[in-house]
Formats: C-alpha cells, structure tokens, sequence
C-alpha cells in the first residue's frame, strides 16, 4: 500500500489560484458544450500586435532558440531600463540596464522580488482586496502578509494612516498595485505620495506592481517612478502582458537597486533560469517600436473604455452595486445581499449553475461579499454576462 503524500512545510497552506481554477472550471464547461460566458478571465482578449508577431517570428529564423543569460537578453534589458527612465521625475538618476531582470512573466518578478527580500519573521503589509497570488507568494517566502483593508468608500482603496495603523515593528514592507486588480482601482497622485513618505520613514521596501498601468480611463494611472525621492527601496515590477495583449508571451521584468537584483537573477538561475528566448524578442519589438506600439495600446484601451461604459449600463439598477473602475478591465460587485458566511462563492455558483456565467468570487481576494467579473471580452459577450449578473441580483435585492 503507498503511503499518502504529506506536503512539505514549505507548501502545507498553499491554496490555489481561484482565478485560475475558475478558468479551469469554465472550460471544462465549454468542453462539455455547456454555453458559458466567461468573465473570470484575467487577460486580454486581443490578439498580440501583428508588428510583434512578426517581429518573434523573424527572431526565431535569426535563431533566436536558445538559451540567453538568466537574466535576459542586453538589448530588451536596456529597452526596459529607457522605458522606465522616461517616467522619471527631471535631474533624476536614470536606471540602468544592470537593474533589470526579465522573468518568466511578472508573476517569476514578484515572486522573485518576495523571495530575496523577506523571509521568516517578516510582515509585509497587502493593501486588500489584491490580486490573490501576493498572498500566497510571501507564504512561499515563509514570510506573513498582512491584510490592510480598503475603504468601500473609496474604491477599496487604503491610506497611509491605514498602513501605519496595521504595521508592527516586524513590518518589513508593502505591496502596491495600481491600477488594481480586483477593483479597477487607481490611486491619486497624493494617496502614493503619502504611502512612499510612510514607506520611507520606516524603512519598508516598496514592492509596485504597474502590471495594468497604461490601462487607465479617466486620467493617466500614475507610476510610483514619477513620485519616489529615493530608490533604494524600491523595486518596480512591469511586464507585457497586459497592455500589449501579450499574456502567453510570459515576459514581466522587475527594476531594483542592483544588489536586489543580483540576488532576483540567482534565484532565477536555479528556478526557471532565462525567459523564452523568442518571447524576449517580441517584447523589445513592443518596447522600442514606441509608435506602433503606442497606436495598438490606444486602440485597445479605447475598446476597454468602452465595453466598461457598456457593461456599467447593463447592470441597470445594480450598478450601485459595483466599483467605478477607472482601471484594469474589472468590475468588483457587491454581492453581500446573497447573504450566508461567503456570499461570493454562493452568488458565483448560482450564477454558473443557473446562468452559465463564471466570475471569481471575491474571497479569493479576502474579500467575500463581492466577485470580479471582467470585461476583456467582446463587446456583447460582456454585456449579456452582466445582464444576468444583474437578473440574479435582482432575485435576492
């Protein structure tokens, strides 16, 4: 008889990913020919730039097939570094492209980012609802995320004087997203400036996730490059994936005082070691072809703009009920009145068993009284899904 397997201490309260195992429950769905509307999923629905395509496909008849160094190829290290210099505040020092590690997505950065900073004994503060992974990579790292809970009156979104009055002197950092995913959140330029002086005065690293950036509607989302006095505890993470419909490409990098991201590449070099050769390539096609890129970003951008207006209005009634995202491409759903210990998962299992719609229920973002529907799908798909997100709201309101 064999024995059964016991994980490791390493792993033994590791839990899922629930947006991904959402996508796994809907397309076993479509498999079985069930309709489903999918509004759990995480990524763009656009194809990839045809000028990156392109671009790949020249890269890999030059023979672009092997192995580059861990830490990426110099040319897209150096397209990343110009990049993020273009945001910096006027006489600012410039990054270099020895600051830069390029990672199997932005995911590989973060985690990479957890893994060299903290550790046992270290708090790290999770401005929350966050995207569910933070959580569970600085577990991995053996360190403790401590939840900060947003403001529904505003957007969910934290304070400074929030993060202070949830830090302990074992407080070693803060995670940042903006725009956010779950809530489509932005924050001003005040509310990061007080954070990164908090941040500062203690002495925390600043982990910023900018993933969603260039995804904003009713102004530009500010990067924290633009505001920090001082970058030695700062690490920026970035990738492709969103902005450029690039999410298989698995390309996300992270920016940090070189120490940081010496330590970041050996992690690396014994987990994954370099991100796909091809990959790399299309991403310094996205990155320095500033012109098309710019163009193909706008135009997707435009199309989130306006499926958010659409799918707002198609929520009738219940749009009180939701967050103004002025980012990203979710809507977070207050769905409390469903009623029970997690209304969320009540609520998106009703609305997958009787309305064939799959959205992630919010306590995979600590959050049980809502659920993120996205609307990186097409035009009429997201509306009808909302349209029967608001049919079963109405049932219960």
């Amino acid at each position: 008889m064999s024995r059964p397997f016991i994980p490791s201490a390493n792993i033994a309260r590791l839990k899922e990913s629930a947006t991904l195992a959402v996508a796994a429950k809907a397309r076993t769905l479509k498999a079985a020919g069930v309709p489903i509307i999918d509004l759990g999923a995480g990524e763009p629905d656009f194809d990839t730039p045809a000028f990156i395509r392109h671009a790949a496909a020249a890269a890999v008849e030059a023979g672009a097939t092997r192995y580059t160094a861990t830490e990426g190829i110099p040319a897209l290290r150096e397209a990343i570094a110009a990049d993020a210099n273009r945001l910096l505040a006027a006489g600012a020092e410039p990054f270099t492209a020895s600051q830069v590690i390029v990672s199997n997505g932005s995911k590989q950065s973060l985690f990479n980012a957890c893994m060299a900073c903290f550790g046992p004994g270290d708090e790290v503060l999770v401005p929350t609802p966050s995207w569910t992974s933070y959580y569970e990579m600085l577990e991995l790292a053996r360190a403790t995320a401590v939840p900060v809970m947003g403001d529904p009156q505003n957007s969910l979104k934290v304070t400074a004087t929030m993060l202070e009055e949830s830090a302990t002197p074992r407080t070693r950092g803060v995670m940042l997203n903006s725009p956010c995913n779950p809530t489509g959140a932005v924050y001003t330029r005040e509310e990061l400036e007080e954070i990164l002086a908090l941040a500062a005065k203690h002495a925390w690293w600043v982990l910023s996730d900018e993933i969603y950036l260039r995804i904003a509607y009713d102004e530009p989302a500010i990067s924290v490059l633009q505001l920090a006095p001082a970058r030695d505890r700062l690490i920026l993470i970035n990738g492709v994936a969103k902005a450029y419909a690039m999410t298989g490409w698995r390309i996300g990098w992270a920016i940090a005082p070189l120490a940081v991201t010496k330590a970041m590449i050996a992690v690396q070099s014994h987990t994954t070691s370099n991100p796909a050769a091809v990959s790399q390539y299309a991403a310094l096609a996205a990155l320095t072809n500033v012109e098309a890129a710019d163009a193909a970003v706008d135009s997707m951008v435009e199309a989130f703009l306006r499926r958010r207006n659409a799918v707002l209005d198609a929520l009738g009634d219940a749009r009180a009920l939701a967050l103004h995202p002025a980012g990203a491409f979710y809507l977070y759903i207050d769905v409390s009145s469903f009623g029970g210990d997690d209304p969320g998962a009540r609520f998106s299992e009703a609305l997958l068993d009787q309305h064939q719609v799959a959205v992630v229920p919010g306590s995979a973002f600590l959050t049980p009284n809502w659920i993120r529907a996205s609307y990186a799908t097409a035009d009429h798909i997201a509306i009808e899904g909302m349209q029967r997100i608001a049919r079963l709201l109405s049932t219960v309101r």
